[in-house]
């Protein structure tokens, strides 16, 4: 298991937020688009019950250009 693992949808959430992100829109089924006006990012985050697999939360990050180690620090 890796340092990303056991994140919840709204943990996720709460920490995207403190990175300066706010609810866009909703996409397609249980998706969410997410904006950052600061860095111009967009990120797509699904909205799932449990634990978000840590490849999922890692693209996540990817798109929203946050470094996991800086993730787990906020």
């Amino acid at each position: 298991m890796g340092r990303l693992t056991g994140f919840k949808y709204r943990q996720i959430i709460k920490r995207l937020k403190a990175s300066g992100f706010v609810f866009d829109r909703q996409a397609a089924g249980s998706h969410e688009i997410w904006y950052n006006d600061q860095t111009d990012r967009y990120s797509t985050i699904p909205n799932h019950p449990g634990d978000m697999p840590e490849g999922t939360l890692r693209a996540i990050l990817k798109q929203a250009d946050i470094e996991p180690a800086d993730f787990l620090k906020i």
